[in-house]
């Protein structure tokens, strides 16, 4: 039972090795990108949010009032 649970941690140390070099790899293709194609991808992104948010707030129904504005209509009483 401890040769299983010192070859299961050996596992894991070499997974954690294998995530942090791929993660690290992303990292430099994305910082690369960015250098080559400027910040075009980010901008893209930032569209992309706002369009799905903008989607979101559409498909739902519900009113948004101006800040300081407590109710639709002021009736008088």
């Amino acid at each position: 039972r401890a040769r299983f649970m010192v070859e299961k941690a050996e596992q894991q140390k070499k997974a954690a090795i294998i995530s942090a070099k791929s993660d690290s790899k992303a990292a430099e293709l994305i910082v690369n990108s960015l250098a080559t194609a400027g910040d075009g991808l980010i901008e893209l992104r930032k569209l992309e949010a706002a369009e799905d948010i903008a989607y979101q707030l559409s498909s739902r129904n519900i009113t948004y009032l101006p800040a300081g504005q407590s109710v639709l209509l002021q009736l008088s009483q």
